[in-house]
């Protein structure tokens, strides 16, 4: 008993410091955050903080892999089995465009995350995530012959762009509306062409 009440007081410190760390990364940016602000905010010792994290820099990567866990749940749950596959598309990029609007998301996912993990470590945190999702559902509408298939991971990497693009001008104070329609038009775009008609030409 013992052992387990440790346990949950060592995640019950590190869920502090990183929800200390998200309000403080959101509000003042990851560069103006020092660590005795972070430890003071979680009501933790600077030794807590060094015991659960190397630097700051990891307790950054912490936040921003939990946040992509997030809207990868809430595009999980938008798109369930029963949806065809082309509605299950759909219906994960209105959910990830809903769950971006949450307050400091786009700055630490798209803004700061790059620029302080590096794009090939957003790259790894994201392919356990969201584009995870994103790639799942066309893969599924590929073998649903909803889209025409094509190289999966360009096809997830270049959509996942133009997502994340819509989700920064959405922030900027752009129509969610228009940007929606031009994403939901791009993925209409790839339905296959349907069969020429085969009925003969009427004649003369």
């Amino acid at each position: 008993m013992q052992r387990r009440s440790n346990r949950d007081r060592t995640e019950a410190t590190r869920t502090d410091l990183i929800r200390a760390a998200r309000r403080l990364f959101t509000e003042k940016s990851y560069a103006e955050t020092g660590t005795p602000e972070i430890v003071a905010a979680a009501g933790v010792t600077r030794g807590a903080l060094y015991h659960h994290f190397a630097d700051k820099q990891a307790l950054f990567a912490a936040v921003v892999e939990q946040e992509a866990a997030t809207v990868a749940a809430e595009i999980d749950r938008a798109s369930p089995a029963p949806l065809s596959a082309r509605d299950a598309l759909i219906a994960g990029s209105d959910a990830y465009l809903a769950a971006m609007r949450a307050p400091g998301r786009t700055r630490l996912l798209l803004l700061d995350g790059p620029a302080v993990l590096g794009r090939a470590a957003m790259d790894e945190i994201d392919s356990r995530h969201g584009n995870r999702s994103l790639r799942e559902g066309l893969v599924a509408a590929m073998r649903a012959r909803s889209i025409v298939k094509l190289p999966v991971d360009a096809l997830t990497a270049l959509l996942a762009a133009a997502f994340d693009r819509a989700a920064l001008a959405i922030e900027a104070g752009a129509s969610g509306e228009d940007y929606r329609a031009v994403l939901v038009a791009l993925m209409d775009g790839l339905s296959p062409a349907p069969p020429p008609s085969t009925r003969p030409a009427p004649s003369r």
